[in-house]
């Protein structure tokens, strides 16, 4: 087999006969690379989108946990604050009970010095009028 002049030179014919410089397997090779590499591009582009959804949710969902904790410790410290409030009113109730008692055994005293002071005047009374 005679080899082809052109091919020795480096020059080749392709389907439409066009003249080409390489050959035609590389230069088919090479085609099918290049839409092989477009669809992997376009394929990376897919899921970058998907990534960058996913990301976007994520993020969206941390800021409402975030959003949740915050609420959660706003609602804890109101409970402490009430619970601090109701021991605290709890003690000034208790102080006021004392106290109370307290004025309700002067109360008492003076009650029983007063009943006292009264019987002793009625007997005086009694005794004023059966001497007259």
């Amino acid at each position: 087999m005679a080899k082809d002049p052109l091919a020795e030179a480096g020059f080749y014919f392709d389907e439409l006969n066009k003249l080409r410089v390489l050959e035609p397997d590389v230069s088919q090779k090479t085609s099918e690379l290049k839409d092989e590499c477009k669809d992997f591009v376009d394929k990376i582009g897919q899921f970058q989108k998907i990534v960058g959804g996913l990301i976007e949710l994520v993020d969206e969902l941390a800021k409402e946990a975030e959003t949740e904790k915050m609420k959660a410790i706003g609602a804890r410290n109101l409970l402490k604050s009430v619970a601090k409030q109701r021991e605290a009113q709890q003690q000034q109730l208790q102080a006021l009970i004392a106290e109370k008692k307290m004025q309700l055994e002067r109360y008492r005293i003076e009650y029983e010095a007063l009943s006292k002071v009264e019987s002793e005047q009625n007997e005086f009374i009694d005794q004023f009028i059966l001497q007259k």
